[in-house]
């Protein structure tokens, strides 16, 4: 009998969960899911006891590890992970991961929140992830840091805002800027704890909420690069 694809997430804070990813690991017969919720002090696994790992967004930024000490133990366990596990992280999920890989991680020149074009470049034509995308695609954002494209990645896609928003390195180690993987729901929740200040970048909860289909769409992405990371 075949042994599960086990998988272990990786979560910072309560109100930032995996989204649709849960639905779509709890659908996949053969693979085993666990996570850590970095935020209530759970215990962090070894790189052993998993086999893909993914890193989800938070509000925090990455070098904050007075206030969340746990960020670096968390930042070894992405390095461990590098070396012969698949590596899916999102927004901070991406910044932590192209942290450890040798990408600078800095404040992006415009906040980005909302409904936002990316665009695919010649090298996502060439990564089994994202081959099967539309060249361009809208995506939804939630973010002030951008991440530098770490020593030996590639970079894959951008938008106006952003010029990095997905690399690739090894085939089997992504991290993306934008959140594919929110639904209309979770949007919802981020919305009554924050309410953006509308700018260049930055849309209303009324414009982000006005069309749900959108996350709907988004989440057949998401769903579409989990099916590609498990196939590698």
């Amino acid at each position: 009998m075949a042994k599960p694809l086990r998988v272990h997430w990786l979560q910072h804070a309560p109100h930032e969960d995996s989204g649709c990813i849960a639905s779509w690991l709890r659908g996949q017969p053969g693979l085993r899911a666990t996570r850590t919720r970095l935020y209530a002090g759970e215990r962090l696994p070894a790189a052993r006891e998993f086999d893909w790992l993914i890193v989800l967004g938070g509000p925090m930024n990455t070098h904050e590890h007075q206030r969340y000490p746990w960020l670096v133990a968390e930042k070894s366990l992405i390095n461990d992970a590098c070396v012969n596990k698949k590596v899916l992280g999102i927004c901070l999920g991406g910044q932590l991961l192209a942290d450890v890989l040798g990408g600078k991680v800095t404040r992006n020149n415009e906040q980005e929140i909302g409904w936002f074009d990316v665009s695919l470049n010649s090298e996502a034509r060439r990564c089994d992830v994202f081959s099967k995308f539309p060249d361009r695609f809208e995506a939804f954002h939630w973010h002030g840091d951008t991440f530098a494209i770490p020593p030996g990645a590639r970079s894959l896609m951008k938008s106006d805002a952003c010029v990095n928003q997905a690399f690739q390195k090894n085939q089997r180690i992504v991290g993306m800027q934008f959140h594919l993987e929110v639904r209309a729901s979770d949007a919802r929740r981020w919305l009554k704890l924050e309410t953006p200040r509308p700018a260049a970048y930055v849309q209303t909860a009324r414009h982000i909420l006005g069309r749900p289909a959108r996350f709907a769409a988004n989440n057949r992405l998401m769903r579409q690069v989990l099916a590609r990371m498990r196939a590698l």
